[in-house]
């Protein structure tokens, strides 16, 4: 039997598709069991940074990295702000095709949350924003990892995924999360994929299709930039 887990530090990076959707199942998973859910951090801008090009943390903004030092403020406040910011900033990328990476949407954003649209510049102009977002992105890397979603479980595992596009809800969002932590019952058992045919390319495409549109950026993944083509 798997043991019960109670908590999970969930990695993300806002401009990542499918650490959003994986974000939509695991606040069901929350909703319905009362688990702990710690929201945390992780650059795709660093994790796919060409050399000699500049690390996020030394550009006046960068689009998925400014996001979290924004996030990283918020977090000072509480668990609940942060969650809630990611889920507007979220949706409105992933579902609405906005752009809460240009500064004057993250403001309008942070509004509509009812917190003060000052926050943007707060969290630039504080240096030690950038130092949380670099310790969350670090313990990624550090255990291995390279993307998001990301989760660690409270006896130190660490497990990417689940990548998926339609997030289950009810019983079957139970069903997924049980699937997930049993997998930490199997320290070795380092990964089981299903092949992408070329339907499941074309499902992935339209469930992005407001991301691709608000995107000011190429996405990379491993090195190797992804077309959704």
């Amino acid at each position: 039997m798997t043991n019960p887990v109670d908590s999970v530090d969930f990695h993300f990076d806002v401009m990542c598709p499918f650490a959003y959707q994986t974000s939509r199942w695991i606040r069901e998973v929350r909703d319905r069991t009362g688990i702990t859910v710690n929201w945390r951090f992780f650059s795709l801008e660093e994790i796919n940074r060409q050399e000699g090009k500049k690390h996020p943390w030394e550009r006046e903004w960068s689009y998925g990295w400014s996001m979290m030092r924004i996030g990283a403020l918020l977090r000072r406040q509480s668990m609940a702000a942060v969650d809630a910011w990611y889920e507007r900033a979220g949706r409105a990328l992933h579902v609405e095709g906005h752009k809460p990476h240009d500064p004057a949407v993250a403001r309008h954003l942070l509004a509509e949350l009812g917190l003060d649209p000052g926050l943007v510049d707060d969290a630039i102009a504080d240096p030690t924003t950038d130092d949380e977002v670099l310790a969350d992105h670090r313990r990624v890397v550090d255990a291995g990892g390279y993307g998001v979603p990301t989760l660690f479980f409270a006896d130190g595992q660490c497990l990417f995924g689940p990548v998926l596009i339609d997030p289950p809800t009810g019983e079957a969002a139970l069903r997924l999360w049980q699937a997930v932590t049993a997998w930490t019952e199997f320290p070795h058992l380092y990964e089981l994929q299903r092949p992408k045919t070329a339907a499941d390319q074309e499902a992935i495409t339209q469930t992005f299709r407001p991301y691709l549109q608000a995107r000011d950026w190429v996405s990379i993944n491993r090195g190797e930039v992804v077309t959704f083509d």
